[in-house]
C-alpha cells in the first residue's frame, strides 16, 4: 500500500469521524437541556458525514485506479521508541464502501428512529449511544493501522452493550447486553494476540508494515501468517456471530429495532468480514487460515438458516437469517482473490434489504402494540401497504429471485465457491446452494405468517407495551395502522437498495475493478446465470413452495407444534448456549475456583504461615525475657560454660 499526500478534500476526512463525535459527546454530557433537540442533532450529525463521504468517494473516483488510497497522518498516539502506534485516516476503495454503508444506511435508521422513539423518555440519550457507535465504526474502518483498529472495534462493543441494553427495565435486555458483551471479549483475546504477535514478529502493527512483510516475503513461513489468520478469525468471529461464537446475536434483538437494523444487520456484525478481507494479504499466505474461514462460514450460514426456520419471534427470526448471510459473507472471503469483492457485494446489498427487513418488523411492532410474535399476526398486507411491499422486496432480495440484489451477490459467491473446485470446492457450494433453499423457506413463512392468512390478533389479543413502558399492560385486541412518513420514508428508500443494488454492484464487475487495487482480481469471471446459480434459484422456488404448502394452505395454529427433535434443537438456538456453558462458561467457573484456592491457600498460605511461625517463635522467645536477674545470671552462665567448652574442644 502507498501513502501518497492527502490533498483536496481528502485531507480533512477526520471531519468523518468529528460529526458523530461531536454528536454523541453533546447529546450524552448536554443531559436534559438536549432533550426536545438531541434526536434531531443525532441525525443531522449522521448526514454530514454521509455527505461528506459520497464528497471523498467522488474524489477518490477522480484518481487512477493505482493511486485510490490516500492515508492521513493524525497524530502520534503512542511514541515509544519500540512501538509506534498512530492515529491515522486511511481513504481507499475498501474503507469507502464501508464509510458510505455505515452513514448512508445509518442515517436512514436514525430518521427512522425519530418516529419509532418518539415516545421513549430517554430518546435524546438513544441518539447518542447512535452516534457513538457510528463513530467507533468509522474508527474501525477507517484506520490505518490495526490498534486504532482495536480501539474502533472496542468501541463498537460498548456501543452495542448500551444499545442492546437500552431498556434495562427489562430483566432480558440487561441480560442479552452482558451476554453479548462477553461473548465479544473472547474473540477480542484473538485480535489482540493477533496484534501482539504482529509486532513481536514484524515490529510493526500497521496495514503497510505488516502488509509489506507478506508481499516481499520476509515473514516466518506459513506458520505464522496461519496463526495471524486463525487469531483474527476468531476475533471475526465474536463480532459477526460466526459459529461458535453466535449465541448473542439472537438474545441481541431485545434492544429497540433500530438497534438490530443498524447495529446487527447493516453494520457491526459485517466487522469480522471488514476484518479479515482487510487483511488479505495474511490469509493469502496461510492457506490454513483461510480453510478455517470458509468452513466457518459454511457452517455459519447453514446453523443461522436452521435456526430461522424454527423462531415465531419475526426479529429473531431475521436475526437467524443475518447469522446466515453473514456466513455467506465470511465464505466467500475465504475463498481469496475470488471471493473476497463479492463478499463486500453482498455485504454493501445485505445492508440495504436486511435493514429494510428489520425495520419492516419494527413497523408491524410499532403497528401491533409492540408485539413480537408472528403467530399473533395475520393478515396485515391490506392494514399496513407500505410496509408489505418494502418488506416483500427485501424478501425477495434475500432469497436471491431475480433481478433482485440477492440474486447477484449471493449467486456469486456460490459461483466462486464451486469454481474454488475439488472436494472441499463442492462441499462448500452445496453448503450454500442447501442455504439459499432454507433461506427461501424461512423468510417464506416470516412473510405467509405476518401478511397473509387471516387476522390471528382478534382471536389471542396481544400482551401490550413490552417494550414501551415497564409495565406491562393486559391482553388486549390491537388495531394495526401503517407507520407515519419519517418512518415509511427510510424503508422505502432501503427497498429501492434492495432491488438495485445487487445487480449495479455485479454487472460490468463495477465493485471488483474498483476493489481490485485493494483486494486483487479474481481469478475467473463469472457469468449471471451459472450451473450452480440454477441450482440454488431452484431450490429457493422449491424452499417458496414447501413454505406455501405449510403455512399458506392451512392455518396457522396460535401455539407452535410440538416438532421434530431438529425443530427442537432449532428453537434452542441449536445448543450454542449450551456448547458455550461447556466450552466456556463452565472451565471458567472452574479456572476461576482453582485460582482462588491456590490464591488463598497457596499463596496466602504462605504468607500467613510465615507471619504465625514467626509471631509463635517472638512469643516464646519473649517469654525468656522475664525481668527477674537471677535468670539473667543463669543464662550469662550456661553461656560461659558453652563458651570455655567450645574452647577446650577446639584446642584438643
Amino acid at each position: 500500500m502507498t501513502t501518497l499526500a492527502a490533498t483536496g478534500v481528502l485531507r480533512y476526512s477526520w471531519l468523518l469521524l468529528a460529526f458523530p463525535v461531536f454528536g454523541a459527546a453533546v447529546l450524552l454530557i448536554g443531559g436534559r437541556r438536549t432533550d426536545k433537540w438531541g434526536h434531531l442533532l443525532g441525525v443531522l450529525m449522521s448526514l454530514a458525514s454521509f455527505v461528506y463521504g459520497v464528497i471523498a468517494f467522488f474524489t477518490l473516483l477522480g484518481y487512477a485506479a493505482p493511486d485510490r488510497s490516500r492515508d492521513l497522518h493524525m497524530y502520534s498516539w503512542i511514541p515509544v521508541a519500540g512501538f509506534q502506534a498512530n492515529i491515522g485516516i486511511l481513504i481507499d476503495p475498501l474503507s469507502a464502501c464501508f464509510v458510505l454503508l455505515i452513514t448512508g444506511v445509518g442515517s436512514l435508521i436514525l430518521i427512522y428512529a425519530v418516529g419509532y422513539m418518539a415516545h421513549d423518555t430517554d430518546r435524546r440519550r438513544f441518539f447518542g449511544y447512535l452516534n457513538l457507535f457510528i463513530a467507533a465504526m468509522l474508527l474501525l474502518v477507517l484506520s490505518d493501522n490495526y490498534v486504532a483498529l482495536y480501539a474502533g472495534w472496542e468501541g463498537v462493543g460498548l456501543a452495542s452493550y448500551l444499545l442492546i441494553g437500552f431498556w434495562q427495565f427489562k430483566p432480558t435486555a440487561a441480560v442479552a447486553a452482558k451476554k453479548a458483551f462477553i461473548v465479544n471479549r473472547v474473540g477480542d483475546v484473538g485480535l489482540s494476540l493477533a496484534i501482539m504477535l504482529m509486532f513481536a514478529e514484524f515490529g510493526s502493527v500497521s496495514f503497510t508494515g505488516v502488509f509489506s512483510a507478506f508481499s516481499s516475503g520476509h515473514f516466518g513461513g506459513s506458520g505464522v501468517a496461519s496463526a495471524l489468520g486463525l487469531l483474527l478469525l476468531l476475533g471475526a468471529c465474536g463480532k459477526s456471530a460466526q459459529v461458535p461464537l453466535q449465541s448473542w446475536l439472537l438474545d441481541a434483538m431485545e434492544g429497540p429495532t433500530p438497534v438490530s437494523a443498524l447495529i446487527h444487520a447493516a453494520t457491526m456484525v459485517t466487522a469480522g468480514v471488514y476484518l479479515i478481507v482487510r487483511s488479505n494479504p495474511i490469509f493469502n499466505a496461510g492457506p490454513t487460515a483461510q480453510l478455517a474461514v470458509t468452513v466457518v462460514g459454511a457452517v455459519t450460514l447453514l446453523f443461522g438458516a436452521i435456526i430461522g426456520c424454527a423462531k415465531d419471534d419475526i426479529k429473531k427470526a431475521l436475526a437467524g437469517s443475518t447469522m446466515s448471510q453473514i456466513g455467506y459473507m465470511t465464505l466467500a472471503a475465504g475463498l481469496g482473490p475470488a471471493g473476497y469483492a463479492f463478499a463486500i457485494a453482498h455485504l454493501l446489498a445485505h445492508g440495504f434489504f436486511k435493514a429494510g427487513l428489520f425495520l419492516g418488523a419494527g413497523s408491524v411492532m410499532h403497528g401491533m402494540d409492540d408485539e413480537v410474535d408472528m403467530r399473533r399476526y395475520g393478515g396485515l398486507r391490506k392494514l399496513l401497504p407500505i410496509t408489505y411491499v418494502t418488506f416483500g422486496l427485501g424478501y425477495l432480495a434475500i432469497i436471491g429471485i431475480p433481478p433482485f440484489s440477492g440474486f447477484f451477490t449471493k449467486d456469486s459467491i456460490i459461483d466462486a465457491a464451486w469454481e474454488k473446485g475439488g472436494t472441499s470446492g463442492w462441499i462448500l457450494a452445496a453448503c450454500a446452494i442447501i442455504g439459499a433453499g432454507i433461506t427461501a423457506f424461512y423468510m417464506s413463512r416470516v412473510m405467509l405468517m405476518t401478511y397473509f392468512g387471516p387476522k390471528r390478533w382478534e382471536e389471542n389479543g396481544v400482551l401490550g407495551g413490552a417494550g414501551a413502558s415497564p409495565a406491562y399492560k393486559e391482553p388486549h385486541v390491537p388495531h394495526p395502522h401503517e407507520s407515519p412518513l419519517v418512518m415509511t420514508v427510510p424503508m422505502i428508500l432501503l427497498a429501492i437498495g434492495s432491488v438495485a443494488a445487487g445487480g449495479f454492484l455485479i454487472i460490468n464487475s463495477r465493485l471488483v475493478d474498483f476493489l481490485a487495487p485493494v483486494v486483487g482480481v479474481p481469478p475467473t469471471s463469472h457469468g449471471i446465470w451459472t450451473v450452480p446459480g440454477i441450482i440454488a434459484l431452484v431450490l429457493a422456488l422449491i424452499g417458496v413452495g414447501i413454505a406455501w404448502a405449510m403455512y399458506g394452505r392451512v392455518p396457522v395454529p396460535a401455539v407452535a407444534p410440538r416438532g421434530s427433535v431438529l425443530t427442537h434443537a432449532a428453537r434452542a438456538d441449536l445448543y450454542g448456549d449450551a456448547l458455550n456453558e461447556s466450552v466456556l462458561m463452565r472451565p471458567g467457573q472452574w479456572l476461576t475456583r482453582l485460582s482462588v484456592y491456590f490464591d488463598s491457600r497457596g499463596v496466602d498460605g504462605l504468607v500467613n504461615g510465615l507471619a504465625a511461625t514467626i509471631g509463635g517463635t517472638s512469643g516464646r522467645l519473649r517469654r525468656l525475657q522475664n525481668g527477674f536477674v537471677r535468670s539473667y545470671a543463669l543464662s550469662m552462665l550456661i553461656g560461659a560454660v558453652l563458651l570455655v567448652a567450645g574452647l577446650l574442644v577446639v584446642r584438643l
